[in-house]
C-alpha cells in the first residue's frame, strides 16, 4: 500500500465520476462491489485502479443485486463500503436497499441517473429516479439522498454521504446525473487532515451486554464488527433489540417507528439547502442537480426584466425540506420546478405548499438539459 497515493490532494481538472471515486477514497471507503453500467462506469473503473494502491478491495460482481448484498456484508465486516449504478441497476438494488434500512447498515449507493424507463438512454441525462430513491423498496423506512450539481460536489457529497451513513446507520444515496458525472471542471481535494470524517458509532461496553439494535437517545444504535467476539444476529425480519425475529404487531410498530423517526426527528440536522435571494422574491425556482445550473441563466433573464427571482437548491432531497418550502409559500407568487423528468419533485413542492401559492413544473423527458429560455418563460407565466 502506498500511503502517498491514498488521497490525491490539490487542484485537479477531472470529471464528476472520477471526483466521486476520489471522494469515496477520501472518506475512508475501502470496499467496493459493483457491476458496470453507463453512465456511472468511470467510477468503478477509477476505483479499480486506485484501490490496489491504498489497500482497498474492489470486486466486480455478477449483477446489482449481489453488489448491494456485498456492500452490506462488508459494512458489518468493519469496512466503509460503496456501490455505484444507474437506472436499471438501481431498480435491481431496491430490495437490498430495504434490507440495509432494516438492518441499519451504513453504506453509500451512488446513482448517476440516465434517461429511462427500461434501457432508455444509457449515455444521456435524466433525473427520473428521484422518487424511486425515496420509495423504491417496500415497507416503511426513511432514507437520506444528496444531489450534487458539480464535479466538486460529487467529491464533497460522497464524503458527506459516508458521514451521514455512519451517523444514522442507514444507506445514503448520492443522486447524480449523467451531465454532472461526465462534465470536467476544477476539483479541489483538501489535505487529509482537513477532511472531516465521522467514525463508526462503535459499542464499547461489556460484550455480554451488547444489543445490536438498542438505540441511543437519538434513536440510532451502536454497532460492532462481526468477528470481534460479540453475539450478533442480523436479519431482515422484524426483530427485537437482540436482533432476534419477533413477528408480532407490537414489535413491528416499535422497530419500524424507530427506523422512520431516527431520520424524521433528526431531519433539521440532516437537511441542507442553498438559498439565494429568497426573502424578497416574487418567484422561487426549486431545483437540483444539473437543472439547478441551467436555472441560473433563466434567473438572469428574469432579473433583466425586473422580476425578483430566488433560488432554492436541494442539496438534501430526502428528507425533503418541507418546513422551509412551506414557510416561503406564503411570501411568493409561485414556485417553478425544472426537472429532467415528467414531474416528480414538483409533487413534493405542491404537498408542502398546501395550496398557498402556485407551483409550475418545467418538465423534460431526458436526453439533454433544459433550455434556460423554457424555465424563463415559466417564471414569466407564473406572474400573469
Amino acid at each position: 500500500m502506498n500511503k502517498d497515493r491514498e488521497i490525491l490532494t490539490g487542484e485537479h481538472f477531472m470529471n464528476g465520476n472520477f471526483a466521486c471515486a476520489e471522494g469515496a477514497i477520501a472518506a475512508g471507503c475501502r470496499f467496493f462491489a459493483g457491476y458496470p453500467i453507463t453512465p456511472s462506469s468511470e467510477i468503478a473503473e477509477h476505483i479499480s485502479v486506485r484501490f490496489p494502491e491504498i489497500g482497498g478491495l474492489f470486486v466486480q460482481m455478477e449483477d446489482e443485486l449481489a453488489s448491494m448484498c456485498a456492500i452490506l456484508g462488508a459494512s458489518w465486516g468493519g469496512l466503509k463500503s460503496m456501490t455505484v449504478t444507474s437506472g436499471p441497476g438501481f431498480s435491481l438494488m431496491q430490495e437490498n436497499i430495504g434490507l440495509g434500512a432494516m438492518t441499519e447498515t451504513p453504506c453509500v449507493v451512488v446513482n448517476i441517473q440516465r434517461g429511462g424507463p427500461s434501457t432508455g438512454l444509457p449515455t444521456l441525462v435524466g433525473q427520473q429516479d428521484m422518487m424511486q430513491a425515496r420509495w423504491g423498496s417496500h415497507g416503511d423506512y426513511e432514507i437520506i439522498a444528496l444531489c450534487p450539481s458539480s464535479p466538486q460536489e460529487l467529491f464533497d457529497f460522497t464524503v458527506k454521504a459516508f458521514n451521514l451513513s455512519e451517523m444514522y446507520r442507514v444507506p445514503v444515496l448520492v443522486m447524480g446525473d449523467e451531465v454532472v458525472g461526465h462534465m470536467s471542471e476544477r476539483v479541489v481535494i483538501p489535505p487529509k487532515e482537513e477532511i472531516e470524517l465521522l467514525p463508526r458509532r462503535k459499542y464499547a461496553g461489556p460484550k455480554e451486554k451488547y444489543l445490536p439494535f438498542k438505540p441511543d437517545k437519538d434513536l440510532v444504535p451502536r454497532m460492532v464488527t462481526a468477528g470481534e467476539g460479540y453475539h450478533i444476529h442480523i436479519t431482515g425480519l422484524t426483530h427485537d433489540e437482540k436482533g432476534y425475529p419477533v413477528l408480532d404487531a407490537e414489535t413491528q410498530n416499535k422497530l419500524v417507528s424507530r427506523l422512520v423517526n431516527k431520520i424524521r426527528k433528526n431531519a433539521d440536522k440532516i437537511i441542507e439547502i442553498e438559498e439565494k435571494n429568497t426573502e424578497d422574491a416574487e418567484v422561487i425556482v426549486v431545483s437540483y442537480g444539473i437543472s439547478a445550473r441551467t436555472s441560473l441563466r433563466a434567473i438572469e433573464l428574469a432579473e433583466e426584466e425586473g422580476i425578483k427571482v430566488g433560488m432554492l437548491r436541494l442539496i438534501t432531497v430526502w428528507p425533503f425540506p418541507e418546513k422551509r418550502i412551506h414557510q416561503l409559500a406564503s411570501k411568493v407568487v409561485g414556485f417553478v420546478v425544472p426537472e429532467i423528468n415528467c414531474g416528480q419533485i414538483v409533487y413534493e413542492v405542491e404537498r408542502c405548499v398546501r395550496g398557498k401559492t402556485k407551483v409550475t413544473l418545467v418538465p423534460h423527458a431526458g436526453g439533454h438539459i433544459h433550455d434556460p429560455k423554457d424555465i424563463f418563460q415559466a417564471i414569466r407565466s407564473i406572474l400573469k
